[in-house]
Parts: C-alpha cells; sequence; structure tokens
C-alpha cells in the first residue's frame, strides 16, 4: 500500500490550483536543473546536482542512465541509497495532482537496487534493498527487499526477503 497524503481541493481540477502549493519559480528551476542532468554523462556531476540543488538524497555510487525525469515539484521526497542503477527513461513521481485533490508522497529506494529503463515509480513507494525491477514496470506498490517485480500491473516475478 502506497503511503500518501492526500489534499482536496475547491473548483477546477489540482493541476490547475498547483502554484498553490509550489512556487512556480521552484518549479521552473528544478525543471531547468533537471533537464540539464538527465543528458548529462557526467554521472558524479548528476548526483551533485540531485543531492545539492534538487535536495533529493542519494547513495554512493548511485546512477543514473540517459533521460531520467525526477519529481519537477518535490525531488526532495526521493531517497535512493548505495550503488543502485536508475534505467534509461524511467520516471520517479512523489506527486500526483487529481481532479479533486493532490497526493504526495516519500519515494524510498533502497540500496544495489536495480531498476529497469522506462519504468514509473509512483509516489508513496518503497523499493527494498536489492530489489530488480524489470524494463517497462509501473510501481505502484511496495516492492520486497531482494524482490525481481516487472509488468504493468506489477507482478512479482520472484519474490524477496520478508
Amino acid at each position: 500500500m502506497r503511503k500518501l497524503e492526500r489534499h482536496p481541493v475547491e473548483g477546477p481540477n489540482a493541476l490547475w490550483q498547483l502554484y498553490r502549493t509550489v512556487s512556480p519559480w521552484k518549479g521552473i528551476r528544478n525543471f531547468i536543473f533537471i533537464q540539464f542532468a538527465r543528458y548529462c554523462p557526467i554521472l558524479p556531476l548528476k548526483n551533485w546536482i540531485y543531492r545539492h540543488v534538487l535536495g533529493m538524497r542519494i547513495g554512493k555510487q548511485t546512477a543514473f542512465g540517459l533521460m531520467v525525469m525526477v519529481d519537477v515539484f518535490f525531488p526532495e521526497k526521493i531517497t535512493i541509497g548505495d550503488n543502485s542503477v536508475i534505467g534509461y527513461n524511467t520516471t520517479i513521481l512523489a506527486h500526483e495532482y487529481l481532479i479533486k485533490e493532490y497526493r504526495l508522497g516519500e519515494v524510498r529506494i533502497g540500496s544495489e537496487v536495480m531498476i529497469g529503463a522506462n519504468s514509473t515509480i509512483l509516489a508513496g513507494v518503497t523499493i527494498g534493498d536489492g530489489a530488480v525491477v524489470a524494463a517497462g514496470s509501473v510501481v505502484h506498490t511496495d516492492v520486497a527487499p531482494g524482490a525481481f517485480v516487472g509488468g504493468n500491473p506489477l507482478q512479482v516475478i520472484k519474490a524477496g526477503k520478508s
């Protein structure tokens, strides 16, 4: 079960009310740095941007593939452990803006985790140490340490440690 904070809104859908929850200047600044990091081939520089500009908690030797898209509005809600690999074109979201509410949730990705290319990690999930997420997966629920999961909807391919 995802751990999300729910915030009801009145009036038009929640996305139209985005800048009541996040400064537009924060969004613009984060977008510029995220776009630079997405194309940057220098892993230590990417991690420096994620840590020191965006406020993410990134472990040692974690590697982000080309085109990884982290949450523009709430990157500080993302934590990734040591020596993990986030595959090409993966999206990591810490928010959801819906019709009648918006939701926020911490994303915690453990150490020694492999996220396959073109995956989407939704707000409020925890992926345990040593887990593997197959390419093209939508992670909408917690993943146990050591588990191998994949697909949409996400299915356990090999169970992890309890």
